[in-house]
């Protein structure tokens, strides 16, 4: 059967575009039989996935960064009419993107002559989708602090890759947002000030912080950090320590808290920037829903 590949050239500030002679060098050596559709427009991504995995196109790959990911994961529940009852895929990683957080957690390689090698093998296996809303993820969402960066690191031009994300992180922090919030899971509940809440299927995002740090894509469970930090100072001590996977993450701190849950409703008091796998919402928000889907996205593996 035929793969599809779905590159978005504008991944990685246009990167993707300039090494996509490189990755299809590499897909073609590895004996990778595929067609390429190039979206053209931010967003085309989950059109051109939905009309791929409709017409039969197997395995769907996307080349690009998480965004590109995760729109592709929404094209392609898309053509289920929009119902994850039963799992999709298969589906590959080309990993032309900034961050590629998700291909770390999944032991990817982001050389691409290897990543190739590992489609062309096609061994794969099930990991979680979540849902925020109505849009799916592979990866993470959040509101408050993480997406409200995102909104800074998308006017950052002077900077490429990873520093960029740590730049916009600290104008963030300077500009010290917060909301309050009702927030309620399977199992407790939470009302007062935050200044983040993430929601991880895997621990990364931005390529260098952990915001979900014992988020496993495959346990069934949404793992939902959130916290609150009262002064500037007090999210500075914080900054290092969500670059922590484990012992000393900032969970760890006073005022910082991690769950694992398979359903969370979330009310702010006003409208915050919300994201799924780095692609802001059009509107920012005040009301989210969150849902867990167990294995339901058959991705290549190594």
């Amino acid at each position: 059967m035929t793969a599809i590949v779905i590159l978005n050239p504008y991944s990685n500030r246009w990167t993707a575009k300039a090494r996509w002679p490189e990755a299809e060098a590499a897909l073609k050596t590895a004996g990778v039989n595929f067609e390429l559709v190039v979206s053209e427009r931010k967003g085309a991504v989950v059109a051109l996935a939905e009309e791929a995995a409709r017409a039969g196109f197997s395995p769907v790959i996307a080349a690009g960064g998480d965004g590109t990911i995760g729109e592709t994961v929404n094209g392609m529940i898309g053509a289920m009419a929009g119902s994850l009852e039963n799992p999709i895929g298969p589906f590959g990683i080309m990993p032309l993107g900034s961050a590629n957080d998700l291909v770390d957690t999944l032991g990817i390689p982001k050389d691409l002559t290897a990543a190739a090698k590992i489609i062309a093998a096609g061994r794969t296996d099930f990991i979680d989708v979540g849902k925020c809303n109505e849009r799916y993820f592979v990866n993470n969402s959040a509101a408050g602090l993480e997406p409200y960066v995102t909104t800074k690191q998308e006017k950052i031009h002077w900077i490429k890759g990873v520093p960029r994300y740590l730049v916009a992180a600290i104008q963030g922090i300077l500009d010290k947002p917060e909301w309050k919030a009702k927030v309620e899971w399977d199992g407790g509940s939470f009302e007062g000030p935050l200044s983040l809440i993430s929601i991880g299927n895997g621990p990364r995002t931005g390529g260098i912080f952990f915001m979900s740090p014992h988020a496993d894509p495959r346990d069934g469970k949404l793992t939902f950090a959130y916290g609150y930090r009262s002064t500037r100072l007090g999210l500075f001590q914080a900054l290092p320590r969500a670059m922590k996977p484990g012992e000393g993450s900032f969970v760890e701190m006073d005022g910082m808290y991690e769950i694992h849950a398979t359903r969370l409703s979330i009310q702010l008091n006003r409208p915050s920037p919300v994201h799924t796998d780095g692609e802001l919402f059009p509107e920012w928000l005040q009301s989210l829903k969150y849902e867990i889907f167990p294995k339901r996205l058959q991705i290549i593996l190594p």
